[in-house]
């Protein structure tokens, strides 16, 4: 197999436990008997519900129409009849607008959902409007609208399409799955992007904790000169798109700036498949693959999940908790949202549900700081967390902004490392937010 060799400098090597459902095949989940359907499912603006309580719904079909360029229309994931169009809990802790359906095992498909021609057919406005109207996300966790990220300004040229298949977060082995058993699907979707774009040459970043994903997509490729693969070093946060460009294309993101500044797109695995299952299938996303695994589950498993289905019925279906769970999150223990609740809908952006039990859960009480340095060592965006920690807990945002902590992935890799158990990130993450609160102010 012939695949380059990259990686980036600093970060760490935490516990990544992917043992625990590697090795499982991709399950099909049950289907649920009801779904709670949020109308924000992506950053942006919230979609306005189309459908009133009693409709009767197909799966696939539009239940929320878009409100701005950064938003998408949301789909049914099932079909049957609406119960309810109320606020209900969603995993960002707020009550959010949704749209209850009561399942009626039928899985009617939508009239709309019919492929829409072949690739090579079909213009680039074309596909980013398939990519629209399918309500397409970046499924890595952020939610960005994907045919935003694929209208860069006409002064950003862009000349390289990276996919994000590093999958560094310890436990989520969705990326995994997928590449094993969608490969072909993975290059389709990283072709329809890069002829959106204009671009001549694709990239496929893995870590190489995946050999098997590797090899998979190696020989999927049938045309290795427009498109590569990369080995990465399994190192977190390999997977964060400034590191990852840096490690495939040599190309720095430079401060303030986003990828399309270094004339990349990076988009995740999980998004690729949507793209192809758009085109081919004209099958709107209504599904994602998700990881429902930690210390506290029964049975670990990487489940294909409709969008909707209560956490916990994943949970059930993973043959219930093994201990009390002590912690509950929302994503990778990195980077994932705590959740008070596991009464909460699968969305667009959940990639893991880890369940934690006290041993795994437990944080150790901070002492204070040794000057060590090691969180300036591990930083992979090359910033001083200990003197951003301190000056965001003293209040002094403005030296915060001026040691560019707007820059600051919010990794944990300062944290994770600390030896004073100091959770720096969040006190980083505390000063990006009031930065960015005063910069709105006009101060």
């Amino acid at each position: 197999m012939d695949v380059k060799h990259s990686t980036f400098k600093g970060g760490i090597h935490p516990p990544y436990r992917k043992e625990l459902t590697k090795d499982k095949p991709l399950k099909v989940a049950r289907t649920p008997d009801q779904v709670v359907i949020p109308m924000s499912l992506h950053i942006g603006a919230p979609c306005t519900p189309m459908v009133k309580k009693g409709d009767t719904v197909k799966k696939g079909q539009r239940i929320g129409d878009p409100n701005g360029f950064v938003s998408v229309p949301i789909h049914a994931s099932v079909s049957g009849q609406v119960v309810a169009v109320e606020p209900r809990l969603h995993p960002n802790g707020q009550q959010v607008m949704s749209v209850v359906i009561q399942n009626d095992g039928l899985e009617t498909l939508s009239e709309e959902v019919v492929p829409k021609g072949e690739l090579d057919n079909l213009e680039p406005a074309a596909i980013k409007e398939i990519i629209l109207n399918a309500g397409i996300v970046g499924l890595g966790g952020a939610t960005f609208p994907t045919h935003v990220k694929l209208s860069p300004p006409p002064d950003k040229k862009i000349d390289f399409v990276v996919i994000n298949a590093a999958e560094c977060e310890p436990y989520l082995t969705t990326d995994d799955q997928l590449m094993r058993v969608y490969p072909e699907k993975i290059i389709y979707g990283l072709k329809a992007m890069m002829k959106v774009l204009g671009v001549d040459k694709g990239f496929i970043g893995i870590e190489d904790n995946k050999p098997e994903a590797l090899e998979a997509i190696y020989q999927a490729i049938d045309d290795k000169g427009k498109i590569e693969v990369f080995s990465l070093h399994t190192k977190y946060p390999q997977g964060s798109e400034k590191q990852l460009i840096t490690a495939v294309t040599g190309r720095e993101v430079p401060s303030g700036g986003l990828p399309m500044d270094a004339g990349v797109v990076v988009s995740n695995v999980g998004t690729a498949v949507a793209v192809s299952d758009a085109i081919q299938l004209g099958m709107p996303l209504v599904e994602r693959v998700v990881t429902v695994t930690g210390s506290a589950i029964a049975d670990p498993q990487t489940l294909m999940v409709k969008i909707g289905t209560s956490v916990n019925h994943l949970i059930d279906e993973c043959g219930g908790f093994s201990e009390p769970p002590a912690k509950i999150i929302n994503g990778g223990p990195m980077m994932g949202i705590a959740q008070f609740s596991s009464e909460i809908p699968v969305i667009k952006g959940t990639s893991g549900i880890l369940c934690l039990n006290e041993k795994d859960a437990h944080v150790e009480e901070p002492s204070a700081c040794i000057r060590c340095g090691k969180c300036v060592s591990v930083c992979p965006v090359k910033l001083l967390p200990l003197y951003l920690s301190e000056y965001s807990l003293r209040g002094d945002y403005d030296t915060c902004k001026k040691y560019h902590a707007l820059d600051c992935v919010e990794c944990g890799s300062c944290s994770f490392i600390c030896p004073a158990k100091r959770t720096l990130v969040s006190s980083i993450r505390v000063a990006k937010r009031e930065i960015i609160a005063s910069s709105r102010k006009g101060n």
